[in-house]
């Protein structure tokens, strides 16, 4: 039975591969500022910084109503770890918008323009995120890396196999920070209006909006994680 260690191990080999056949001054991570995301940072700062090649660079999506908390630990950490972080801002403004009315077009609006306008202006080849399989049916059968267009880059996901309970282990095994919000219960971080505190013995996100929830693969397909 695999281990913890074979699950790092893994992972390990998907972000070594990539400083072998691509520049790391293209490459960012999608960091949402939840606990897989910044657990992805960490493993590649950490790469990064073995081979001499700091910065991490990250986008960071601010869709306007994210929560307080989350923003003020991206901030903290990004200036702790050093990040060079670029911040992708709608271009709608998020007062007067009609927030989780449709949340096909809301979160295309918030979320998937302003990550490919983000995507774009860096020059990213690869972008990196935390997704896991484990976590939702229509990331069941992802791939680790997911060549992509308009804009083109490619998607590595380099965690998929990984579970909640072992994102946590991780987390404790390297002192990692985490955002306050899941010392109160959350377990899965999302916009404001989508997210809220789970009951116990609900799924890991089943705080999340269900109607988003329900077009995450439609997402996906318009250029979502």
């Amino acid at each position: 039975m695999p281990t913890l260690d074979d699950a790092v191990a893994r992972t390990e080999a998907v972000l070594t591969d990539l400083i072998g056949r691509a520049d790391p001054r293209r490459i960012y991570v999608a960091w949402t500022g939840g606990k897989d995301s910044t657990l992805v940072l960490f493993a590649w700062k950490t790469l990064l910084d073995h081979h001499g090649l700091d910065p991490v660079r990250a986008i960071n999506l601010d869709t306007g109503c994210k929560f307080p908390e989350v923003l003020a630990f991206r901030d903290s950490l990004a200036d702790e770890w050093g990040v060079d972080l670029r911040v992708a801002r709608p271009a709608v403004s998020p007062e007067g918008y009609p927030l989780a009315v449709d949340p096909l077009a809301c979160c295309r609006d918030l979320k998937v323009e302003p990550l490919k306008a983000a995507i774009r202006a860096a020059g990213a080849t690869h972008l990196l995120s935390g997704i896991r399989r484990d976590e939702h049916p229509d990331r069941a059968g992802r791939e680790v890396l997911e060549p992509r267009t308009d804009p083109d880059y490619t998607l590595v996901n380099p965690i998929l196999h990984l579970t909640e309970t072992d994102v946590w282990a991780l987390h404790a095994r390297f002192g990692l920070p985490r955002c306050g919000l899941y010392d109160l219960g959350y377990r899965s971080l999302g916009c404001m209006p989508c997210t809220r505190l789970p009951n116990k013995g609900e799924s890991e996100r089943a705080g999340r909006s269900s109607d988003k929830e329900a077009v995450l693969s439609t997402l996906t397909g318009l250029g979502y994680f």
